[in-house]
């Protein structure tokens, strides 16, 4: 099936839902849910979608703000700021108040991580020093 009608400079641009997720290694499923939150809008042309080099770029910006740990919410915010315009590096869309804040939001996620960190090792060493009996009865 041809994509729609495009200008001549547009022409064979336009990748399907599957070269989208080869190319940048989503699945079908998060290529759909990214639709039905806003996020990106194909060209529909009967039930197949049509991906154009603004939308690759769009997906780009939503894999660089998933990357720095945005939510999709924050995300979309951020999208609908850029107009319908060409897109901005992902970081030109942030402003020093959202980066200060994501840095510390990372933080905190970061120290949390770390705590679990160590009562998994902790309770790894605990184990690996137990006699293997006792270590295997007290799995099952």
């Amino acid at each position: 099936m041809a994509p729609p009608a495009v200008p001549a400079s547009d022409a064979g641009e336009y990748f399907t839902i599957g070269d989208m997720a080869r190319t940048y290694n989503v699945s079908l499923r998060t290529l759909r849910f990214y639709e039905d939150r806003g996020l990106m809008k194909p060209l529909r042309h009967g039930y197949v979608r049509f991906y154009d080099s603004r939308q690759r770029v769009r997906l780009q910006l939503i894999l660089k703000g998933k990357k720095l740990g945005f939510t999709l919410t924050e995300i979309r915010d951020m999208l609908k700021t850029q107009g319908d315009g060409e897109y901005a590096e992902f970081e030109q869309t942030l402003g020093p108040a959202q980066i200060v804040s994501q840095i510390e939001h990372l933080e905190r996620q970061r120290s949390g991580l770390e705590v679990v960190i160590e009562e998994l090792r902790a309770r790894h060493q605990r184990l690996a020093a137990e006699p293997a009996g006792m270590a295997a009865a007290s799995a099952g």
